[in-house]
């Protein structure tokens, strides 16, 4: 299929890694969807609707809203081809700190919505036997102690683990799943107004303090990696016939996967003994 014909999904599109996305779509001739809370965000950044843009204001926790996105995606586009399940915010706070509502919100964008995005797209994508999904986790999904990011991390492990499910449940309909882990992109994920804080804080935790300010402080605006190149990086690797279903993005996320691998492997040699004294 020529790329111009080819249709992508993308949502949380207002700003950071998905807005770099869109623009380097549309510059490339595909057609595209982009969702945000805010539709005029998306028209002032990218223009109006048009026979090769379509925004849409969508409410990723509202299976119904959703549903009828992805209805509106098909009539004006008549296909869907790649979804790009983006949309996200940091919520930071220790596992005391943050209240029920605050940890459920982070789930429900970004578990729940990208399922319900899955699960309305996927008789589309289905039905024409190809598509390929990427699912947008962060190397916080696959590796990182750092105090006050723990529900943060628990949505991204999360999002890794039904992506692995998902690349299985596809692959006899020729489709494809991904799970990206990102590394520290320059956006402004990090910045006062869009990472989220917790309603009450508790004295006692100083490293969880420590890491919020080093984040918001030290890492914000210095972060290693280029959300231009990595939609460049998205873009091809779509065009790949076979595609890895686990995919790490940036320097700093090839450097953690080593890390994590060595950690582990030396932590399962040291409890060898233990591991296998339960065989009978």
């Amino acid at each position: 299929m020529d790329k111009v014909k080819k249709v992508w999904l993308v949502t949380g599109a207002s700003k950071g890694l998905g807005a770099s996305l869109v623009k380097k779509l549309l510059k490339q001739e595909f057609r595209v969807v982009a969702t945000s809370r805010n539709i005029q965000a998306l028209t002032n950044e990218f223009g109006a609707i048009s026979d090769t843009f379509l925004p849409l204001e969508v409410s990723l926790s509202d299976s119904e809203n959703v549903k009828e996105a992805i209805a509106k995606i098909i009539a004006h586009f008549g296909q869907l081809d790649i979804i790009v399940n983006n949309a996200g915010f940091g919520q930071i706070g220790t596992l005391k700190e943050l209240t029920d509502e605050e940890a459920r919100s982070s789930f429900d964008i970004h578990v729940f919505g990208s399922l319900n995005i899955i699960r309305h797209a996927m008789p589309h994508l289905r039905k024409n036997e190809s598509g390929h999904i990427f699912n947008i986790s962060s190397i916080g999904g696959f590796s990182r102690g750092y105090a006050s990011w723990g529900i943060y991390c628990a949505t991204k492990f999360a999002v890794a683990g039904f992506t692995e499910s998902l690349a299985a449940e596809v692959k006899g309909f020729g489709m494809n799943a991904t799970v990206v882990y990102p590394g520290y992109f320059r956006t402004d994920f990090l910045a006062k107004g869009s990472v989220k804080t917790p309603l009450n804080t508790i004295d006692a935790y100083k490293s969880a303090r420590q890491s919020e300010q080093a984040h918001m402080n030290d890492i914000n605006r210095s972060q290693p990696n280029d959300p231009e190149k990595a939609a460049d990086v998205l873009i091809a690797i779509s065009k790949e016939s076979d595609p890895p279903v686990h995919f790490f993005l940036g320097n700093d996320a090839y450097d953690v996967v080593y890390e994590k691998v060595n950690l582990i492997t030396n932590q399962v040699e040291q409890w060898k003994s233990q591991t296998l004294s339960t065989s009978l």
